[in-house]
């Protein structure tokens, strides 16, 4: 049976969202920053044609945004996070077969689908998510992972297609096409394989298509290989109906203000562990260590510097945050230093285990609270933070303040997940 494969691409997913809840926003440059405000990591199609580039600091062309009227946003992950999880649902509809590959791309297993015209099939996807959740996406139609992906590009950047271009349907097209893409652009290549790669005279997709896989596989290992086979249109790379678990979870912020003092540094801590602790439970994993860090600026030679970091072995696998916070705490009180002016901060969880394979230690300390009683409080904890709004119910340690928090002076509501910022029509 010949596979089929759909990669399913949000186009300019951030600046989408933000436009779904203000059509104001249509047909007007739109761009979206990075955490404090930093980086421009989202334009609209207008915001392209003005020369905004990707990654450029925002104090770079503020005067530009102001005075040609482009539209600033914080970062909202809150609403960004809700509408993927919006739009995957819907992907569900059309197969069971469904790979969520990032917050704004799906790749569909539509093998089986008999003579079904795939052009009208991907139209008529696109059409349905655009309907029930306001987000325009690109769809690219392929027999292998790789070429859907590719097809996707095509779609994405000739209008003519309808943002929906079934690979296999281009005719004698394809190697021009291929012809016309960077091998760093193929799907699983990147700059560091691209650079040797060019080394063998290989800078192309169609050049990597025509390539001996054997002589790729001892360059670029067995990954290398499949890449080529999948551009020649054999499937090498199988859908991932659920994605790994990470073996390591962390949370860093660079702060909005310098961190100078103590108390704060401990809120900050406290209140990114118990956000890594949330992680940890959505993956259903405990955690066995954890590491914290801090940092002064690397990059203003006018002040001290200073950076270290600590690692805690926990008495045992855990899920409870209030036992996580306690370790961060006393991990930063080992490497705390006073006298300097803090930029960034952050903890990671190290050793996971899953929580259905995790056996205990006989030796091992009594616990504050038994598991059982652990594992209830946090399924209640969570329960209400996710009914109620994130934060609805914390520890002590992550305080109320905040000083510390990151810049978002242009950030939109929380549309979606929070009852007191739902959007207000008038009739």
């Amino acid at each position: 049976m010949s596979r089929v494969f759909a990669l399913i691409d949000c186009n300019n997913f951030y600046v989408s969202c933000e436009r779904v809840f203000d059509p104001r926003l249509r047909d007007v440059p739109v761009v979206v920053l990075s955490n404090n405000d930093g980086c421009v990591i989202a334009r609209s199609a207008e915001a392209k044609e003005m020369g905004i580039p990707m990654a450029a600091p925002f104090f770079e062309f503020r005067r530009l945004a102001q005075h040609k009227k482009v539209k600033v946003f914080s970062s909202n992950y809150a609403l960004y996070g809700d509408m993927s999880a919006r739009v995957m649902r819907t992907l569900a509809e059309f197969t069971p077969r469904l790979e969520i590959y990032s917050i704004d791309e799906a790749f569909l297993d539509l093998s089986g689908n008999g003579r079904r015209d795939l052009i009208a099939y991907g139209r008529e996807i696109a059409a349905t998510v655009r309907r029930a959740t306001g987000i325009p996406v690109s769809v690219g139609l392929g027999p292998t992972k790789v070429l859907a992906k590719i097809a996707n590009r095509i779609a994405k950047r000739n209008p003519e297609t309808g943002g929906v271009l079934d690979f296999t349907a281009l005719g004698p097209h394809r190697e021009a096409h291929l012809a016309q893409i960077d091998v760093k652009d193929v799907w699983g290549i990147g700059r560091r394989w691209s650079e040797r790669l060019r080394q063998l005279g290989i800078s192309t997709a169609l050049d990597l298509r025509e390539a001996d896989p054997h002589q790729i596989r001892r360059r670029l290992s067995v990954v290398g290989e499949r890449i080529v086979r999948e551009l020649r249109g054999t499937s090498c790379l199988a859908l991932e109906d659920a994605p790994p678990k990470k073996q390591q979870i962390m949370t860093s912020r660079t702060f909005g203000e310098r961190v100078t003092d103590h108390r704060s540094m401990r809120e900050a801590m406290g209140t990114f562990t118990a956000r890594t602790a949330e992680k940890l439970r959505e993956q259903r994993s405990r955690a066995r260590a954890l590491t914290v860090f801090i940092t002064t600026s690397p990059f203003n030679e006018r002040e001290p510097r200073y950076s270290n970091s600590a690692t805690r072995a926990l008495p045992g696998a855990t899920r409870d945050s209030g036992e996580l916070i306690a370790a961060a705490i006393d991990a930063l009180d080992e490497i705390w230093k006073p006298g300097y002016r803090y930029m960034k901060a952050g903890v990671m969880l190290l050793d996971l285990v899953p929580e259905s394979h995790d056996q205990g230690a006989l030796f091992a300390a009594p616990q504050p609270r038994s598991r059982g009683r652990s594992s209830s409080l946090m399924d209640v904890l969570d329960r209400l933070n996710r009914d109620l709004g994130r934060g609805t119910v914390r520890y002590a340690t992550e305080g109320l303040r905040k000083a510390w928090r990151m810049k978002q002076e242009h950030r939109s509501p929380a549309y979606t997940t929070r009852w007191d910022q739902l959007p207000v029509v008038r009739g």
